[in-house]
């Protein structure tokens, strides 16, 4: 069976769409707060592509998978964050590094960069409401609980590609690695032949999903660690026992896939293929016929045979992407209850079209700077993920 894609009506049954509605279900904090703005201007297009031109070789601009198309079409490299965070470094000569995705991925960058270039996000207020789960204070309040347990020497922090400048830093100094949702394998068998215990922020689904589903572990060997409680919730002596303290934080779009959803998809579209994200609960994963990172997501529907149905539980953006990309394929939302990524999608084309303009008329806006102590700390941590086999 093939099909085309068409895009879903605002039904109750079909797309939250940000700001309408909300499910009680899903994990505490993953409702879609605002409005997705309107469409872009038409006259747009060609301010953005005059702008561009005039930069020329000065600006090279980034576009994460899960930005919109009125963004990506102006991407000279698409990519997952890690991804673009190399591509930025592999141009030296770019003085301005335009990223269009949000502020961890710009951090990233302006890391990875030369102190000679720029790196501007198009919108401050674009977040990761997951990087925001693991604050720095809290992270050092954790380490301290793990001191005070006698067990710190023993524990190895790793931290997802996802999550602040700040933490990055605080993984370095303390001899951890950064790891993408692809080798989170790697960097977990790496920091097991170095330490008894994980500490694994911030997404807790990931760092679940791998020791358990990767690593042979026992789910009893993953223990919950909640910033909001003393000592993380744990004894002692649980924090000792565990191989694996999961930060209690979670993706806002990634969240909201439930079993429930496999099955009715399952019932819907008979011989469909399930396909999601790393970043999804457990008891999801274990229920899909593939799991990979949005590179490995990708890659499959590309390579999947003609006729073949695909539900697919990462954001909406690419999903539709895909879909459009793939008109020989059946390519859906695994829930139709889903929503966009709400702060990924405040990189609209409006503000693409400022940074660019300013930029052209010499004027630097939003520039992602990291201080250089946290700059030096987080690139070791990324550069002993760049070492990973």
């Amino acid at each position: 069976m093939t099909s085309t894609w068409t895009e879903p009506t605002n039904t109750a049954t079909a797309l939250l769409l940000l700001g309408r509605g909300a499910d009680p279900s899903s994990e505490k904090g993953v409702d879609c707060p605002g409005d997705l703005p309107a469409p872009s201007d038409p006259d747009l297009v060609a301010r953005a592509t005059a702008a561009k031109a005039k930069l020329g070789s000065k600006v090279f601009v980034l576009g994460h998978h899960y930005q919109r198309d009125e963004v990506i079409q102006f991407a000279d490299v698409t990519g997952d964050s890690f991804k673009l965070a190399r591509e930025a470094a592999a141009r030296p000569d770019a003085e301005y590094i335009v990223f269009c995705g949000v502020h961890f991925m710009a951090e990233s960058a302006d890391i990875l960069t030369t102190d000679a270039q720029k790196v501007v996000l198009p919108d401050l207020a674009a977040g990761c409401s997951m990087a925001d789960m693991a604050q720095l204070q809290q992270v050092e309040a954790a380490w301290d609980a793990l001191v005070d347990a006698g067990v710190a020497d023993s524990t190895v922090p790793v931290t997802y590609m996802n999550s602040s400048a700040d933490i990055k830093g605080f993984v370095g100094r303390h001899g951890g690695v950064v790891c993408t949702s692809s080798n989170a394998k790697a960097a977990l068998t790496w920091a097991f032949e170095r330490g008894q215990r994980v500490l694994f922020l911030p997404d807790q689904h990931l760092g679940r999903n791998t020791a358990v589903l990767e690593m042979g572990f026992d789910a009893d060997d993953c223990l919950l660690y909640d910033p909001h409680k003393p000592n993380g919730g744990l004894t002692q002596a649980q924090l000792g026992e565990a191989k694996m303290l999961l930060w209690r934080g979670h993706c806002s779009v990634h969240g909201r896939f439930t079993k429930s959803a496999v099955d009715e998809v399952r019932m819907r579209v008979p011989g469909v293929n399930v396909l999601v994200h790393p970043e999804c609960r457990y008891d999801v994963v274990t229920a899909a016929d593939y799991v990979g990172s949005t590179e490995y997501i990708i890659k499959a529907i590309e390579n999947a045979p003609a006729g073949s149905a695909w539900a697919i539980g990462t954001e909406l953006n690419l999903v539709r992407r895909l879909g459009l990309a793939h008109p020989d394929k059946q390519v859906m939302f695994l829930d139709r209850q889903v929503c966009y990524c709400s702060t990924m999608n405040r990189i609209d084309l409006p503000h693409l079209v400022w940074a660019l303009e300013e930029l052209a008329e010499g004027r630097l806006v939003n520039q992602i700077t990291v201080d250089p102590k946290t700059a030096l700390e987080a690139r070791s941590a990324l550069d002993q993920m760049l070492a990973l086999p």
